[in-house]
């Protein structure tokens, strides 16, 4: 059996960092968007992209691809927002198995109001700590981390 290639002092050092740095930046954004508007950061994941949507309506499924979501944890995130109102589900008249997701008045409303907060921690927690350099290289890492792991 062949040994593992474990990490190096350096490799691990990075490891950890990123592990720490990507947990306590995602729980802070988490808790911000819960303090100041009541939503999950999956809530929020959810209502923008449906914002950006033409029409702001989009397939399940083309949903579930772009938030990188299960269709059954999609299916339980939208029975919950649209239990809440934000959403409403439509069948796909050329496609009868087809569903799409639609942001509703109430959920533009809960997603502008919450905006500003989310953009703002976004910007404190993350990109003013960057110099623009370090922007692009963030960028540039993460692009090559989500190609290497099959996504477009």
């Amino acid at each position: 059996m062949n040994q593992p290639n474990w990490l190096d002092p350096d490799e691990l050092r990075a490891w950890r960092t990123f592990v720490e740095a990507t947990q306590l930046l995602f729980d802070r954004l988490d808790r911000q968007l819960q303090q100041d508007s009541g939503l999950s950061h999956a809530d929020y994941e959810l209502l923008i992209r449906l914002s950006e949507a033409a029409d702001q309506r989009m397939r399940m499924s083309e949903l579930a691809e772009q938030t990188l979501f299960s269709r059954s944890r999609l299916s339980h995130a939208i029975a919950r927002i649209e239990q809440a109102g934000w959403v409403r589900r439509e069948g796909c008249p050329s496609d009868k198995r087809g569903t799409f997701a639609v942001l509703t008045p109430e959920g533009r409303q809960v997603l502008e109001a919450a905006a500003p907060g989310h953009v703002a921690a976004v910007r404190h927690h993350l990109f003013d700590q960057l110099t623009p350099v370090q922007r692009r290289q963030l960028q540039q890492i993460a692009n090559r981390i989500r190609e290497q792991l099959g996504h477009p």
